[in-house]
């Protein structure tokens, strides 16, 4: 199982995709700075999309559209959830058969 560690901090990715825009390659930078070159590759190319640049074969979404995603994805989650929760109380409430009273029953 590969070992994970805390992503890099967001000045340190700008400044490599920065000198790789420079003209050092990935794997030099790698070498240097302690990264994998597919990692180097990788911020190269979401930097190149956050700017509406993709390179060339590398499709995918902007680290905005990424980020309301993820959000949307949450919400789904939650109102899932909700709905779930929902469904189960009026079941329960079918299964009790008793009808609520209402404010005009007296």
């Amino acid at each position: 199982m590969p070992k994970t560690r805390p992503p890099y901090p967001a000045e340190f990715r700008q400044q490599i995709v920065e000198l790789a825009r420079a003209g050092r390659t990935p794997t030099e930078l790698a070498r240097e700075f302690g990264c994998s070159a597919q990692t180097v590759t990788n911020w190269i190319a979401q930097a190149a999309l956050d700017e509406g640049k993709p390179l060339p074969g590398k499709d995918g979404l902007s680290s905005a559209e990424r980020a309301e995603l993820a959000r949307l994805r949450r919400d789904n989650r939650r109102l899932q959830m909700e709905r779930d929760i929902l469904a189960k109380a009026t079941a329960w409430f079918a299964a009790r058969g008793e009808k609520t009273p209402t404010s005009s029953s007296n």
